[in-house]
């Protein structure tokens, strides 16, 4: 597992790089055909496109679906000060949590499973996307398509914090671009004349911020502004995005609602909203709940004391949620995603995927 780890972080595939991201498609591809499986590269426009599998002999009826993406945040070259490296029970390397250590937990879990003659009650589905990281703007409809007719869906990636919690609650994110239009005029000469864009988003960012709600574990940041022309003249056009977090649907409603009503508080300024939510809170629904329960029972077998924890972040769990039951945060145990200390502690790696492959040997369907 570990050398097979440290060849997918050496093939480096930042988002959006298309080019990059084969070695590991092509890779995957290849150990899922030694499987008997049905394999299908489905083309993108942006990045590597993404890889769909399924038992060469289907059965009728519903799957489950496997869920993990191939790109990760770091650039190409980045290797060169952030190696692979294993020490201390550690291995190291740009991408290893998030979430190429996943993607091996699938091939070894599928793996064993065939190796013990070990058919699971629903047929394995894997959908490797390369766009996670940047929204899954192109893969999103596959999962709108496929996770409809699963029994589950099981998400491999990284665990949350130390002790390894499983996923089974993600915020909800938005974003949201707020273009500013005010009237230019001579900052000296005649400034009363004019009407500013920055001064207006002064308001705005105050506006913005009152929406914030910790109680309710709603935050609203706004996080990008850009505004002015000169020093010397009233701003005639300012920016600010923001991004939003939400737990539930209903948060997400209510704040995309008083977003939208807010109005500009100087005259002669005017504005335009653009944005919406762009993956949606995965909730404690009854399934989801179930799905836990049973992964937390199977884990005592292993000797494993499961916990589960709520995710700032969203992720392609959020998206099948929607329709089916979902876990997320299968897998390895480590640290320091998006970070220059992103890591992997090695002996998780063999537990987290006899936990993954025992949940997917689970005989009964779960409620939606």
């Amino acid at each position: 597992m570990v050398a097979m780890l440290s060849q997918l972080v050496a093939w480096e595939s930042p988002s959006l790089d298309g080019d990059a991201q084969l070695p590991i498609l092509d890779f995957l591809r290849q150990q899922l055909l030694d499987l008997d499986y049905h394999t299908r590269l489905l083309p993108s426009r942006r990045c590597g496109g993404h890889l769909l599998a399924r038992p060469r002999l289907r059965r009728k009826g519903r799957g489950q679906l496997l869920v993990g993406h191939c790109d990760t945040v770091w650039p190409r070259g980045t290797l060169a000060d952030m190696p692979v490296q294993q020490r201390q029970g550690k291995l190291n390397g740009p991408g290893c949590y998030d979430m190429k250590g996943g993607l091996v937990q699938f091939v070894f879990a599928l793996r064993a499973l065939k190796q013990l003659g070990c058919q699971p009650p629903f047929d394995p589905f894997l959908l490797v996307n390369s766009d996670e990281e940047v929204g899954s703007f192109e893969s999103g409809r596959w999962l709108h398509r496929l996770a409809p007719n699963m029994v589950r869906c099981l998400v491999a990636e990284p665990s949350l914090g130390p002790e390894g919690k499983l996923k089974t609650v993600r915020k909800g994110v938005a974003s949201y671009t707020v273009t500013i239009t005010g009237i230019p005029a001579h900052a000296g000469l005649d400034p009363g004349a004019g009407a500013s864009a920055i001064l207006e988003l002064s308001y705005l960012i105050q506006q913005m911020h009152a929406l914030n709600d910790a109680e309710r574990g709603v935050s609203v940041n706004v996080g990008l502004v850009q505004g002015g022309l000169r020093a010397n003249v009233v701003a005639p056009e300012s920016r600010a995005v923001i991004d939003v977090r939400v737990p539930s649907q209903s948060d997400a409603e209510r704040i995309d609602q008083a977003i939208r009503q807010l109005r500009p508080h100087l005259p002669g300024v005017s504005w335009t909203i653009e944005g919406r939510m762009g993956r949606p809170p995965m909730e404690a629904t009854p399934g989801n709940q179930a799905l836990w329960k049973r992964a937390q029972n199977l884990g005592t077998q292993l000797g494993l004391q499961l916990q589960q924890g709520v995710a700032g972040g969203g992720s392609d769990g959020s998206t099948t949620s929607l329709y089916c039951p979902t876990l997320d945060g299968l897998g390895p145990v480590g640290g320091g995603a998006h970070a220059q200390d992103e890591f992997v502690l090695i002996e998780s790696l063999p537990e987290r995927t006899a936990l993954l492959a025992m949940v997917m040997m689970e005989p009964e369907d779960l409620p939606p």
